[in-house]
């Protein structure tokens, strides 16, 4: 059996088994889209499967620093960081070809932290876009810059004068994919073995920039391909002497970095909803709606899709990252672009997305606002033609200006709090508050250069 044949927790015992494994490696998402995880004996595992296991919900109550929130209800020292219970997911299974025979699963957080759990909040959703009549099909697509630097070098560095792997701007360059082929069949490779498949990748415009199109499957399947692609691009990057970041922005010189999203919806019986050949744009009113409703809760939502401080660095005319909730017809200026003219092609990309998003919460909220402007019949503006950062968006359609701002919005959002929860949404908005507070303390080199002599 292959790992990825594993659909059930009785196959799923029987590979490990068959392969006579001591340990199996396990993972979960914070709530930073961050891949936590353990080996776990043989016996443990078998006992997982059944009946789920404890994980120290501290994973749920800390930032990407291990720095614990002070704001948060769902846990902390008030609690005393309990376990929450675990269940193991075995249709996750996958090779792990760095550890010769070791398997990957991952989990998700189950019971009361299954309200705040990331993978678990998707999930509802397309719950509900079950008992809705729909299907969701996804596809993510990130930029990440590689460079020719270590963990420990780039903190010997303070983080300034770090060097990428080719210089200058090479977009779709042969002549960089050529030189640097050993990578890129590493990576492609890589995304094979461990079922993430890459359908394009190339370099981008920027020094050490590349961009990794996965292939378009089930959404929640999309969402845990995404999760694993970043984890293990930067496991790969670093077992080579280099480092991969999906940073929204790592420099003020270059565009930043992107993480846009591709979906569609289908009937229960996998027939697409979207087109309709007679209507304008070709457009079905599923669809129409569905867009309607990501435009106008986008500003609400906009703290799930650019979850920290620098992801508003990104968010700036000119730059290829949309500065309102916009859309066009193949307008790559706008942050909702609709693509394609067959049943099979028709989608929504959601181009508003950084490469720093967690992916399951970043899906969750694009089809959750598309799934209530279904049921709200919500009609989107009229689609922008040409330059999108020309056009004055009105005050509704205007992005939040800080990662504070959006977690107001979000906590204020009726929208966000019917479909994915008001024990998610406050418990998100209060990362994300707690993620400007960290900011708020830190003095800048822009600041100390600015001010320190002579104000």
């Amino acid at each position: 059996m292959q790992a990825r044949e594993v659909k059930t927790a009785e196959e799923a015992r029987r590979i490990v088994e068959a392969r006579g494994l001591s340990h199996v490696k396990i993972g979960v998402t914070d709530i930073d889209g961050v891949l936590r995880g353990k080996y776990m004996a043989r016996d443990k595992f078998f006992s997982a499967l059944e009946g789920g296991f404890g994980f120290c919900d501290v994973v749920l109550g800390w930032d990407s620093q291990d720095e614990l929130y002070d704001n948060t209800a769902f846990t902390g020292w008030h609690t005393a960081y309990p376990d929450a219970p675990v269940r193991i997911v075995p249709e996750s299974c996958r090779e792990l070809p760095f550890e010769e025979n070791m398997l990957f699963f991952l989990g998700e957080f189950a019971d009361k932290a299954e309200a705040i759990c990331p993978r678990g909040t998707l999930r509802r959703v397309l719950d509900k876009a079950d008992s809705m009549g729909f299907k969701a099909k996804a596809a993510f697509e990130y930029e990440f810059f590689l460079f020719d630097e270590t963990p420990d070098s780039i903190r010997e560095k303070g983080y300034s004068g770090l060097k990428p792997i080719t210089p200058g701007m090479f977009g779709y360059s042969v002549l960089r994919s050529t030189v640097h082929a050993d990578f890129y069949q590493e990576l492609l490779a890589l995304a094979e073995t461990m079922d993430f498949p890459i359908e394009g990748l190339h370099t981008e415009t920027g020094p050490g920039v590349l961009e990794a199109a996965i292939g378009v499957d089930d959404a929640l399947a999309a969402a845990d391909k995404a999760a694993l692609f970043k984890s293990f691009t930067k496991v790969l990057a670093q077992r080579g002497g280099m480092m991969a970041t999906f940073m929204a922005k790592w420099s003020p010189d270059y565009p930043g970095q992107s993480g846009h999203l591709h979906l569609s919806l289908t009937d229960t019986e996998g027939k697409p909803v979207f087109h309709d050949a007679g209507a304008e744009h070709g457009m079905s009113p599923t669809m129409r709606h569905f867009l309607g409703g990501q435009q106008k809760l986008m500003p609400e939502m906009l703290a799930l899709i650019s979850p920290t401080v620098n992801s508003f660095s990104r968010l700036i005319p000119g730059f290829w990252a949309p500065t309102a909730s916009l859309w066009g017809v193949e307008n790559r200026t706008c942050a909702l672009r609709t693509i394609g003219d067959s049943p099979k092609s028709m989608r929504v990309e959601y181009r508003v997305a950084a490469a720093d998003g967690n992916p399951y919460i970043v899906q969750a909220a694009a089809l959750a606002s598309g799934l209530w402007g279904i049921e709200n019949e919500v009609e989107p503006e009229a689609p922008v033609k040409g330059n999108a950062y020309a056009v004055k968006p009105p005050a509704r359609l205007a992005f939040p200006a800080t990662l504070w701002e959006a977690a107001q919005k979000l906590r204020r959002s009726k929208a966000a709090r019917q479909m994915l929860g008001d024990d998610f949404v406050e418990h998100f908005a209060a990362t994300r508050e707690w993620e400007e507070r960290q900011y708020r303390k830190h003095i800048s080199d822009w600041e100390l250069q600015r001010y320190f002599e002579i104000i």
